[in-house]
């Protein structure tokens, strides 16, 4: 690892995070794992990122806490229920409730002030625009354009240093995804998706985050090694998507 090549990886706990952490270090980056606790009703989200920072060996961990209950506008910080059995059509169509008001906008901020004060010129996102659910603060065109703001509004860009968002993931399918982090040995099991798990913490199998999990496993031949709420066995596909035959 090269100490003199630090980078703030985003890490969300899910799959795309945590390839993009595993990508970061296979690169030889020397990882600072940013985890944010935002109210979100999938907390156990920043136990898998504690799990999955220890597991990847990142340098240091932090998680950030804010509260974006306080505007709500969203499945995952109101009291609004998160969306469950769409099929692949609807899940690409439209921007679902589950889209928090500038939640990846306010992640950057937080991973670029951190950044900026231990010196690192580069930023991780495993943000991907193929197999997600619309977001639009997911997309390259956004992603550019923080990265042209970071380097406009910040003392180190001022003085001429340059940041760089990285988007290992930007063009790959989740089935890639979850190819590539096998490739890295990264133990998916210590991963989490899900946006409404139940109180024990397994994955509830029907949300869009988990249909498109299950999906991405199924096209690369792999088992998924958590938990579903409808099947307590690992990988095993919950019923409404056995019926159904997600597809793109």
């Amino acid at each position: 690892m090269n100490k003199e090549n630090p980078a703030v990886v985003l890490l969300s706990g899910g799959i795309d995070s945590t390839t993009t952490l595993a990508i970061a270090l296979a690169e030889g980056y020397e990882t600072y794992a940013l985890s944010l606790d935002y109210g979100q009703r999938h907390q156990i989200e920043t136990q898998a990122a504690r799990r999955v920072a220890d597991s990847l060996g990142a340098r240091e961990h932090r998680v950030a806490k804010i509260d974006l209950r306080v505007f709500g506008g969203s499945a995952l910080t109101d009291d609004v229920a998160v969306p469950k059995q769409r099929s692949g059509k609807e899940i690409a169509h439209g921007i679902p409730i589950t889209y928090v008001p500038a939640r990846n906008t306010i992640f950057l901020a937080y991973a670029l002030a951190w950044a900026e004060v231990i010196g690192a010129n580069d930023i991780f996102l495993g943000v991907n625009a193929i197999d997600y659910s619309g977001y639009p603060d997911c997309r390259p065109e956004f992603i550019e354009a923080f990265e042209n703001l970071a380097n406009l509004g910040t003392k180190a860009g001022v003085e001429g240093r340059r940041f760089q968002i990285h988007m290992p993931l930007i063009k790959s399918s989740k089935a890639e995804i979850i190819r590539k982090a096998v490739e890295l040995g990264v133990n998916l099991s210590l991963t989490h998706s899900c946006y409404d798990p139940t109180s024990e913490g397994l994955a509830c199998g029907e949300c869009d985050s988990c249909l498109l999990r299950l999906k991405g496993f199924r096209e690369a031949g792999i088992q998924d090694p958590i938990r579903y709420a409808k099947n307590e066995t690992p990988g095993i596909l919950c019923h409404s998507e056995r019926s159904r035959g997600i597809s793109e």
